[in-house]
């Protein structure tokens, strides 16, 4: 009696496992469908898994949460390759209490794949696409899903025909797809002691804000909580601020980014026109301590504390983005070489003071921040674009200075002969400041734990680390200082001392330089561009002032050097100042001949732009033509989608196709009209006449 009722117990599993997989297959229509009925020869198509769901079932995305995606197995003719699912922006999941369980879609979703076909495909006959598509289907209970699908097309030599029925539902899924916005830019950092990661998004379209629609951060990869409340806030600058909690006992991974999808909704369905507010992210994420980490790897307590945090301190002096100070309070000591000890203690006792008065404002704007909610780590400042080129502007003032350029004298500098003076000591406070002010973004060997006990510890015993780090930092200017006889040790002063305060200028613009760079990063190339003008502007200014503004020029030539001086700063910090972007701006796509082809075959109008960086006309022709808001305006009206073939860089593709074209130089841009395969090719220099003449034709 055993054996029959263990089989009978077996099959009754089975049963029950057959069941629960054919419900699956019931709760979810799965068909494989094209965009067009035929395949034409030498041409990519596009296909998708059409899944309909039944009302209260889902499925998931790449990062389900919990669960798994929907995947594919194909089996393509010989020479057919598939790329992967292109996911649309997924949806959160919940259950009848609100609570998030996953991320995925419901209602009709469209999956789609290019697949791109053998180059030998003969025109006239038919081909069978298979694939084996498998999902998890979940409402109150989960069961999975398994499917062979089969879709048949023809093969012709012509322009094949849109699918009248998926046709148009895979080319609205294909424009709702989530894209990179080169004048969105996004940072993430990770705060040292909270557990969480901070995404700050700059450029988000206006009128789309955090009061209206609720943004959502979906993340990749399974170190983010998928289902923890998100925090989020809008800065005065228009800058998105979002806080996303690990995922429980997660860590954040070293030498990792933050990938995923912001969508300017958590559960609102695409837009009826096709339209996305669906933005891709990808950014380092530069590694931190987090709660878990930082009990290991910092000693507890804040006696075990304050020596990390004296000799980060201490370390933080031979620092690439210190360095460049600590040069120009090395010249102020060698000025004060023949200055006796009371004046020459004073100087360096207020260096240390502006270092003290400084770290206690950036720890008493961390407090501030850190009671109101908000999480930030270490540097958090350089974050700011404006922050960043204005630091640079003030860098690049100093360098010229010491180049000889101008002279500001000791109360800015913090150098020459005016030390003996009382003005001198302003300048010794602030040489401390901008010590500050530069040191900040460096987390040198032991400060970083240190740096993670303070923003974790109560806000006394905070305060007390962060002067502990002053004292660090200021310690080998006050050695100097107070030991008189220190100072005797440098060479006497000479003619030498020009040559070195000269030298002392290239730190500086190296420093100038790296700001640039940073700048790069924050802003859209156009604005990274008007950067740099405006820092030669400022470079001019100074130059106009040290030429006719110095001390014994006359009263004209003083006017002239400070009138001209201010307006050529001005001119310098309009231009280069740090704008967000405009909701309006062109989003432009890397160019490919494929995607050319993929774009032709859904009807869509699409602008080639052939530029380089250094092709000063093609920067000329952007600002003309695509700052009028006429053109952009008929842009969007019409759907052109934008396309970059960029030169900067070799690039055998980019070459081969304006020889194709008999083009051996850009710029060159071209338009192709739904209905046309040719294009029409624009001439060099354009204008906004130009470009909307040729979309009306």
């Amino acid at each position: 009696m055993t054996l029959p009722i263990r089989c009978n117990f077996l099959l009754g599993w089975c049963g029950l496992f057959l069941a629960a997989i054919l419900s699956g297959r019931a709760q979810v229509a799965v068909s494989l469908v094209a965009e067009t009925r035929e395949v034409q020869q030498g041409h990519p198509v596009t296909v998708a898994l059409r899944l309909e769901h039944t009302a209260g079932w889902h499925t998931y995305w790449i990062n389900a949460g919990t669960g798994y995606p929907t995947t594919f197995d194909w089996e393509l003719p010989p020479g057919w390759t598939a790329s992967d699912i292109k996911w649309p922006a997924p949806k959160t999941i919940t259950d009848d209490t609100g609570h998030i369980t996953g991320q995925g879609y419901d209602g009709v979703v469209y999956l789609p794949v290019t697949l791109t076909p053998s180059a030998d495909l003969p025109s006239g006959t038919v081909v069978t696409l298979k694939a084996q598509a498998a999902w998890l289907m979940c409402h109150d209970t989960c069961v999975p899903g398994k499917a062979a699908v089969e879709l048949k097309l023809p093969v012709s030599a012509g322009q094949p025909a849109p699918d009248p029925v998926n046709g148009p539902a895979i080319a609205k899924t294909l424009a709702a797809l989530p894209r990179k916005d080169i004048h969105v830019t996004a940072t993430a950092s990770s705060t040292l002691s909270k557990g969480v990661v901070t995404l700050r998004v700059v450029g988000l379209p206006r009128g789309v804000d955090g009061g209206e629609l609720p943004w959502w951060f979906f993340a990749q990869d399974s170190f983010i909580a998928f289902d923890q409340p998100q925090t989020r806030r809008m800065e005065a600058d228009g800058a998105l601020m979002l806080t996303l909690n690990l995922a429980q006992g997660e860590t954040v991974p070293n030498s990792s980014h933050l990938r995923g999808v912001l969508r300017s909704s958590a559960s609102a369905p695409a837009a009826d026109d096709g339209t996305s507010t669906a933005l891709l992210i990808d950014v380092p994420l530069t590694p931190a301590l987090t709660t878990a980490n930082h009990t290991a790897g910092a000693p507890a307590g804040l006696p075990a504390t304050l020596p990390l945090a004296f000799i980060g301190g201490l370390i933080l002096n031979l620092m690439p983005c210190v360095f460049p100070v600590l040069g120009i309070k090395i010249m102020g000591f060698v000025n004060q070489s023949g200055a006796d000890r009371r004046k020459i203690t004073m100087h360096g006792l207020i260096f240390a003071a502006g270092v003290l008065v400084s770290f206690w404002t950036l720890a008493t704007a961390l407090a501030v921040l850190r009671t109101g909610g908000s999480h930030l780590g270490w540097g958090f400042q350089l974050q700011s674009p404006v922050f960043v080129f204005g630091l640079a502007a003030v860098m690049l003032v100093f360098a010229l200075s010491l180049s000889g350029v101008c002279e500001f004298g000791g109360s800015v500098m913090g150098t020459g002969a005016s030390l003996q003076r009382q003005s001198g000591y302003r300048g010794s406070f602030f040489t401390g400041v901008l010590a500050t002010v530069v040191a900040t973004p460096c987390s040198a060997p032991f400060l970083a734990p240190a740096l993670g006990a303070a923003l974790a510890m109560p806000l006394v015993e905070s305060y007390i680390i962060f002067t502990t780090i002053a004292v660090g930092l200021s310690t080998p200017y006050l050695l100097l200082s107070i030991f008189p006889q220190t100072v005797r040790l440098l060479p006497k002063p000479g003619a030498w001392m020009e040559t070195f305060k000269q030298a002392m200028s290239f730190p500086l613009y190296a420093t100038t330089g790296y700001l640039v760079w940073v700048l790069t990063g924050q802003t859209s190339e156009s604005g990274s561009l008007m950067a740099i003008f405006g820092l030669t502007l400022i470079a001019m200014a100074t130059w106009l002032y040290g030429r006719y503004a110095q001390l014994g020029s006359s009263g004209v030539k003083r006017r002239i050097g400070i009138i001209g001086g201010l307006a050529l700063l001005s001119t310098g910090l309009f231009l280069g100042w740090p704008h967000s972007p405009r909701a309006t701006d062109m989003v432009w796509e890397p160019w490919s001949p494929a995607r050319v082809a993929e774009l032709q075959a859904e009807e869509r109008p699409i602008y080639v732009d052939f530029t380089a960086r250094w092709c000063a006309t093609c920067q000329l022709n952007k600002k003309l033509v695509f700052g009028s808001n006429d053109v952009r305006k008929r842009f969007r009206e019409l759907g052109v989608v934008t396309l970059r073939a960029d030169w900067t860089n070799h690039d055998a593709r980019i070459t081969t196709e304006l020889a194709r074209w008999n083009r051996s130089a850009v710029p060159f841009d071209m338009l192709y009209l739904p209905g046309h395969s040719e294009p029409i090719l624009l001439p060099e220099l354009l204008s906004p006449k130009i470009v909307l003449g040729a979309l009306e034709r």
